[in-house]
């Protein structure tokens, strides 16, 4: 009789606190799938970056993965033997998780699917029984998978590290038989992206483009981050650039009557040309299907400049009664009668070139959603230089937030100010308040800052800093805004907030105004969202002592 897929699991549940990682939690909900009645039966193979670089080889027995380590992973090549390390069983939903298992966490690092496919028992007395075969030691196996195929054999060399040393796990042997689908040679390091999403490991640990959601039932749980809008076609953007100076220009499925298109927004940079009114609404519905994810479902604070970045500008918030019937809008049930009570909401890629049409050079929107406007979604970080702090040490002072999100097991994205500055976002699970967020935050800056107290200032009123940077945490509250990524800021050259890796910070050409909206279409183009992984709002703070 089969063993119950559940009790199976209760190794590998022990191992993990399901709080914090993303992985499948192996619940009643998730433990079936027995193989089918033609006999075929599921496997995957996983690159896993953890302490060392392995490949984790799973093949479906008895409703669960049956795991094995592959230190050098797989190989088609008959004269290679590899060794496996046999592990606790895993979930069967654990066939689809690709993502970043937090640091600290066991096996923390990140992993993709690196094959996947069906297999069935060979040379076996019992192909209905495989479990009995790995029981005895050795298993006999037909694989057919994307890069996987043939006759396999599993073979045990030794038990509790007898053979090999201090593991404590039973040690085997991975081999490939000599058969059509033999290749001498093979490597699997020669193929290192996902058959799931194309992706490698390092794109993936910059940006998980999935999520897996615990609590929710196996089959529901792998959740996209975000969701994929078309860019304007060609004919649009040929039709801003042929309008007057005035029109009614068609974009994202939405008419928008357009002024003052050749209007300077932005003064140039030596070298360069001004940037026009016409130029910004191309960006602003350019950048709208990468920027949306970051802004639906949140109030925005707009920053207006209409007489361009040269001139002073102000905060508007409250929707103006000429905005079009179809953008969308908020009431703040918390309002006070003077205070702003509908706020724009960008919902809709066309609504974010409405709002560039209104003079907002600046998107600030609110990091905790309408529907939740108590309970964050982010933990922000702000790297504020002062008049005396050099980039370099704003550099330095973001290197010691990476050290101390590596160090709390925490995914953090940084990103340039566009100004003078870094900022970072901690994305979160529901929950805490901004109270506890800023509470938090406080202690991560202080501590930060602790290590090089000659950078930093606490003092609330700038002209008391002395020149000194700021870490500022106050951020952390209701209605208070970072600017989004993406967006322009109102500078010369419309440089934008732009979205780094951590590994950037050691580039000696980086600048915090480095990327415009003329340059950063292009590094989207080629390196993707690299804040995309913010998206997945899934981790919970650690307790800081």
């Amino acid at each position: 009789m089969p063993a119950d897929p559940h009790e199976l699991l209760e190794p590998y549940r022990r191992k993990r606190d399901f709080g914090r990682t993303p992985e499948p939690s192996g619940d009643r909900s998730g433990t079936a799938n027995q193989a089918g009645s033609d006999g075929d039966r599921r496997f995957v193979v996983q690159r896993h970056r953890a302490r060392r670089l392995h490949y984790d080889f799973r093949l479906e027995i008895d409703g669960v993965l049956a795991s094995w380590a592959v230190p050098r992973g797989p190989t088609l090549d008959p004269d290679v033997r590899r060794l496996a390390v046999h592990v606790e069983d895993h979930p069967m939903a654990y066939e689809l998780f690709e993502g970043v298992i937090p640091a600290g966490e066991y096996g923390g690092g990140d992993v993709i699917v690196w094959d996947r496919g069906t297999w069935r028992p060979a040379d076996t007395d019992d192909p209905d029984d495989p479990a009995e075969a790995v029981r005895r030691g050795e298993l006999h196996l037909d694989l057919v998978g994307e890069r996987l195929r043939g006759r396999f054999v599993l073979v045990r060399t030794g038990r509790d590290g007898a053979s090999s040393g201090s593991t404590g796990k039973e040690q085997w042997l991975l081999l490939h038989k000599r058969d059509s689908d033999a290749v001498a040679g093979w490597d699997a390091e020669d193929h290192p992206t996902s058959v799931l999403s194309g992706r490698t490991n390092d794109e993936v640990k910059a940006a998980p483009d999935r999520v897996w959601r615990s609590d929710l039932p196996a089959e529901q749980a792998s959740v996209p981050v975000g969701e994929t809008v078309d860019g304007p076609s060609e004919d649009e953007l040929t039709a801003l650039a042929d309008l007057g100076r005035q029109g009614t220009w068609e974009v994202h499925g939405r008419r928008l009557k357009v002024t003052n298109l050749d209007k300077v927004l932005f003064p140039p940079r030596e070298g360069e040309e001004p940037v026009t009114k016409r130029e910004l609404l191309a960006y602003a519905a350019r950048i709208a299907p990468v920027l949306l994810p970051y802004l639906r479902g949140r109030a925005l604070n707009m920053h207006r400049y209409p007489d361009g970045a040269a001139r002073k500008g102000f905060w508007h918030k409250e929707v103006p009664d000429h905005a079009p019937d179809w953008v969308a809008r908020w009431r703040n049930p918390e309002a006070d009668p003077d205070e702003t009570q509908f706020y724009v909401v960008v919902d809709e890629p066309a609504t974010l070139v409405w709002v560039a049409g209104f003079g907002a050079l600046e998107w600030h929107p609110w990091t905790s959603p309408t529907e939740a406007p108590d309970r964050p979604s982010y933990v922000l970080f702000d790297i504020d230089p002062g008049e005396r702090t050099a980039w370099g040490e704003v550099v330095e002072l973001a290197r010691l937030h990476r050290t101390a999100f590596e160090h709390l097991g925490l995914r953090a994205y940084p990103k340039l100010t566009g100004k003078r500055g870094i900022q970072v976002w901690v994305p979160i699970s529901r929950g805490p308040s901004f109270d506890e967020t800023r509470e938090w935050a406080e202690r991560v800056s202080r501590t930060v800052g602790a290590i090089h107290p000659d950078l930093v200032s606490w003092k609330w009123q700038k002209r008391e800093r002395g020149g000194l940077a700021r870490l500022d945490y106050t951020q952390n509250a209701v209605n208070k805004t970072l600017v989004a990524p993406y967006s322009p800021r109102a500078a010369a050259g419309a440089p934008v907030s732009a979205p780094i890796t951590w590994d950037e910070l050691d580039d000696p050409d980086l600048r915090p105004d480095r990327f415009t909206i003329r340059s950063i279409l292009d590094r989207v183009d080629e390196r993707g969202d690299l804040f995309r992984g913010a998206l997945a709002q899934d981790q919970q703070l650690p307790i800081l002592r």
